[in-house]
């Protein structure tokens, strides 16, 4: 049984922790990737469960909070890794919820004994902090696997990448290694005790979190995700390049929430985009962004430690946003009056309304809603803090490295180049209404999504 995971390229795999196995089970701790299908880390951990002759568990923290996420955030979530539940079950797998976060982990693995710990790949800095913590922690060994991207975010480059272009031809020179059918897992021969049961509702009501940012109505979970998948590849695929920038047409591939939350696998995504009829045209677009702009995210956020912060701009940036700092500001707005969507822009206030009450904004649209922030705000710093919070409360798909970037990107040129200097933004990017009307209908736009969200 185990021939079956030798074609598994064992350079998704890091070794982290050396230790002592203990006479337990193997546990996959499941964070980022929560999926039970395409599942590298969890194959993984499978294939050295039947070495060992061992049981296989899978454990989930819950942090009772984490970085501003919302009754909306954490329902997504949930009623996702209720299918994960459902879909290891059937696998003799079972799932263990266990609420209180990285120390609720600490005391079930030293209860479990494990014979060895997987865990999948995150960058994120808080997630860093939490795998140190349970390494330092307990005496068992560690490895990590990255099943969130293609090309392992170590594999494709050792260092913080400073454009696109610097990681492109590099994700080129590899991809065709990578992006090959995925390993499953299959029923599992060793048993494990029972885990608790638990439910969706019960766990929503014990969490310390903002329950005003009410759900949105986004199916979660892979069924939903690979639903998702389809209808793009169906419909909307063969029109990606052309559409993808206009928020009237609805031309993206809705799949940003199913990709954060690991309901759906990348490395699928992009095998089921280049196995279907559409043109290569709209396969290398949608591709660029799946890949390239994707990995370049995690890229950042792997190697910089202030992915989240302002500290985390380019240099060239800084010195230019700091030169322009005491330009005048007019108007200047409350972070309250930036949430509640009541500035003198109509197209922006579309925007944020839409984003509070829909848990989403059109892509191409962000770039213009953080730029204005920039322009309303006291400092780039305030700026750059604002954004997040926002985000990070209101989108499906917050506290994401494409959040982040995307952010830092707009306010403060990462993955950019200098531009004509102007004020506020000094050499930083600048984009206007006007730019924006050459590429769709603002004032339909605005006027729609004022009258849905009033």
């Amino acid at each position: 049984m185990a021939d079956r995971y030798l074609c598994m390229d064992l350079s998704r795999v890091r070794d982290v922790k050396q230790g002592a196995a203990g006479e337990g089970p193997v546990v996959y701790w499941m964070s980022r990737d929560q999926r039970c299908i395409d599942n590298h880390a969890l194959a993984f951990a499978q294939q050295e469960a039947v070495r060992m002759r061992r049981p296989l568990v899978v454990a989930f923290s819950l942090s009772p909070s984490f970085l501003g996420a919302t009754l909306r955030q954490y329902g997504f979530m949930l009623r996702g890794l209720k299918e994960v539940e459902r879909d290891l079950s059937v696998l003799d797998i079972p799932f263990h919820l266990l609420p209180g976060g990285p120390t609720a982990l600490i005391h079930f693995l030293r209860e479990q004994r494990p014979a060895l710990v997987v865990e999948d790949f995150d960058p994120l800095r808080i997630k860093k902090e939490w795998k140190d913590l349970v390494r330092t922690s307990t005496t068992f060994p560690h490895r990590e696997v990255d099943t969130h991207n293609i090309v392992p975010c170590w594999v494709a480059s050792p260092k913080q990448e400073w454009a696109a272009r610097t990681l492109r031809p590099k994700l080129a020179g590899l991809i065709e290694k990578y992006l090959h059918d995925l390993p499953q897992v299959i029923r599992h021969p060793y048993p494990a005790k029972e885990a608790p049961g638990w439910d969706v509702s019960s766990t929503l009501r014990s969490l310390d979190i903002d329950r005003t940012v009410k759900e949105v109505q986004v199916g979660p979970g892979r069924k939903a995700g690979e639903k998702t998948l389809q209808t793009f590849i169906d419909h909307r695929l063969e029109h990606y390049p052309e559409d993808r920038n206009d928020p009237l047409r609805y031309g993206q591939s809705g799949l940003s929430p199913y990709l954060h939350f690991g309901c759906i696998s990348p490395q699928r995504v992009a095998l089921e985009v280049h196995r279907s009829g559409s043109s290569k045209a709209a396969k290398e677009a949608f591709l660029e962004e799946l890949i390239v702009r994707r990995e370049l995210s995690d890229n950042f956020c792997f190697y910089n430690q202030d992915h989240d912060r302002y500290e985390g701009l380019p240099e060239w940036s800084r010195r230019t946003l700091e030169k322009h700092a005491q330009d005048p500001r007019e108007p200047l707005y409350s972070f309250k009056e930036l949430e509640a969507g009541e500035t003198e822009d109509d197209l922006w206030n579309a925007m944020q309304k839409e984003m509070v009450s829909q848990g989403r904004m059109h892509g191409y649209l962000r770039m213009y809603w953080a730029k204005k922030v920039l322009e309303w705000s006291p400092t780039p710093r305030t700026a750059v803090e604002w954004l997040i919070k926002l985000n990070d409360k209101y989108e499906l798909d917050g506290r994401d490295p494409n959040g982040y970037v995307g952010i830092l990107w707009s306010v403060g040129g990462l993955h950019d180049r200098p531009w004509k200097e102007r004020n506020i933004f000094g050499t930083v990017r600048y984009m206007s209404r006007a730019g924006l009307g050459r590429r769709f209908d603002v004032e339909t736009y605005a006027r729609r999504n004022l009258k849905a969200y009033e």
